[in-house]
């Protein structure tokens, strides 16, 4: 969810750069399965290398991108507005949330892509062939590292996750963000908060879905919320890596995993001088898939901290409230609950 950036105060300290965890998927499985319980405990954030998407793929896909995005406004705009999906420009809620950044919303269903597409590119087949086949790519790598995860969980079901991605009515999203240089010619820059060289290209938030897979080009701009010695929360910079995928863990995955799991908090700065371009894949379930801690992860120690709920009341609830609340407050269990979680 996207929230104004009012709190912490961007400082030296706080947009320091920060070492992040580094998972390599070449390396043992159990080493792996372990690394990322770690890395989603401590800092709901990871970097994967070695993970197995070709190099000629993402470079295809960032193409596809930024070809899009340099169209005139007039034929972009033909792909929009986004309601939510399609195109849009600064406006990305509809609660007047706004950010220096143009985007592309898609839903990961192939027939909506190649639907879509023709009202995206002058070479509808051609589009709809790289970003499809991304799209294949990624929800295969999201479903690998949530088996993974699992596995570390020591689930009994290590499908829990990956099933609700790899499910035919999966409600999936691809983001494609492009983030302008900001300046006095810039007609995309609007007076916002600002960080130093940087304005705030997209506000603080968590993603409401089960995982996020990222890639960006090589310009820096992702933040993440996180505490420094003192307990004070502070930004810090996530250095860009156009060869690896940085994931998020999500809200939902937060509420199945009963809070062991932290949704990290994250924003895009919008680079002075560069152009910066994001891609995201949000994995989600089907609407009608019920969200509730797993049983696994229910005990007398650890009650039940979320009542059950379907990913459609949760979208609904998303677009209802302005977005600097909390929605996953809103479906804290009132007492906390033994292990009744649903299977």
């Amino acid at each position: 969810m996207v929230v104004l950036s009012t709190s912490p105060v961007c400082n030296q300290t706080a947009c320091n750069a920060v070492g992040v965890p580094v998972v390599d998927l070449s390396r043992p499985r159990p080493d792996v399965s372990r690394i990322i319980v770690e890395a989603c405990e401590e800092f709901g954030f990871f970097k994967v290398i070695n993970h197995g998407v070709s190099k000629t793929l993402m470079e295809q896909m960032e193409n596809t991108a930024r070809e899009f995005f340099s169209l005139p406004a007039q034929e972009k705009e033909k792909a929009g507005p986004p309601t939510p999906l399609g195109y849009g420009v600064r406006n990305i809620g509809f609660n007047g949330d706004v950010g220096e950044l143009e985007y592309l919303l898609l839903h990961a269903n192939p027939s909506f892509i190649h639907h879509k597409a023709k009202v995206i590119s002058k070479e509808p087949s051609s589009f709809s062939y790289v970003v499809n086949e991304y799209v294949g790519a990624v929800r295969h790598l999201s479903c690998e590292i949530l088996d993974m995860l699992a596995e570390g969980l020591k689930l009994r079901n290590t499908k829990a996750f990956s099933t609700l991605l790899s499910d035919l009515e999966s409600d999936s999203l691809l983001r494609i963000n492009h983030y302008p240089p900001w300046n006095k010619n810039n007609n995309l820059s609007m007076n916002g908060n600002k960080c130093g060289s940087t304005r705030i290209g997209f506000g603080e938030h968590s993603d409401p879905q089960i995982i996020s897979v990222l890639r960006s080009n090589d310009v820096e701009g992702l933040q993440i919320l996180m505490s420094d010695p003192g307990g004070n929360s502070v930004w810090a910079s996530v250095a860009p890596d156009p060869d690896a995928f940085f994931i998020n863990v999500g809200d939902l995955l937060q509420a199945m995993t009963n809070g062991r799991l932290l949704s990290v908090r994250h924003r895009a700065m919008a680079n002075s001088h560069e152009a910066r371009q994001s891609i995201i894949f949000f994995g989600a379930p089907p609407l009608h898939s019920l969200i509730s801690p797993l049983p696994d992860m229910v005990s007398p120690a650890n009650p039940r901290k979320y009542n059950p709920f379907t990913w459609s009341e949760y979208k609904k609830t998303m677009y209802q409230l302005r977005l600097s609340h909390s929605r996953l407050d809103l479906f804290q269990a009132d007492e906390p609950q033994g292990n009744n979680s649903l299977d």
